[in-house]
C-alpha cells in the first residue's frame, strides 16, 4: 500500500494497520476509541486475547524508530483507557495485552512493519 506525505498520515497508517492486522488473523473491534483517559488507535481480538494497539509510523529513521516514540506516559494512558473499555463493554476475552504496531515508510511505500508486545 503506497502512502503519501500529507496531514492524513495518521489515518493512512491506521488504515494500513487495520489491513495488516486483519491479514494476520486479528478481528478488528473498534478504531479510535476515546475516553477521558486517552485514545486507543485499534482494539482487536487475536484469538482469545483482547489487544489494544497503538499505531506509530515514521517516514524515515532521522527521528528514530516508530516504536521509540511511545513513552511511558502514553503506555499509562493506554492502560487506563483499556481498563475503561473493559469496564464498559461485555463479553470480552479475559486475556488482554498492549501492542505497538510500528510502520516504516520510504518513498511513499511501507518498507517494514513490526508488532511489539508491550504487556
Amino acid at each position: 500500500m503506497a502512502l503519501k506525505t500529507t496531514s492524513k498520515t495518521g489515518k493512512l497508517a491506521e488504515d494500513f494497520a487495520v489491513n495488516f492486522l486483519s491479514q494476520k488473523g486479528y478481528k478488528i473491534l473498534t478504531r479510535n476509541f476515546r475516553s477521558r483517559f486517552g485514545e486507543i488507535d485499534i482494539i482487536a481480538k487475536d484469538g482469545d486475547t483482547l489487544v489494544f494497539v497503538e499505531v506509530k509510523a515514521r517516514w524515515n529513521r532521522n527521528f528514530g524508530l516508530p516504536e521509540e516514540s511511545v513513552t511511558a506516559s502514553k503506555i499509562q494512558k493506554i492502560i487506563k483507557t483499556s481498563q475503561y473499555y473493559s469496564l464498559t463493554h461485555s463479553n470480552l476475552p479475559k486475556k488482554q495485552r498492549i501492542d505497538v504496531l510500528a510502520i516504516e515508510i520510504e518513498d511513499g511505500k511501507v518498507t517494514d512493519t513490526r508488532i511489539i508486545v508491550v504487556s
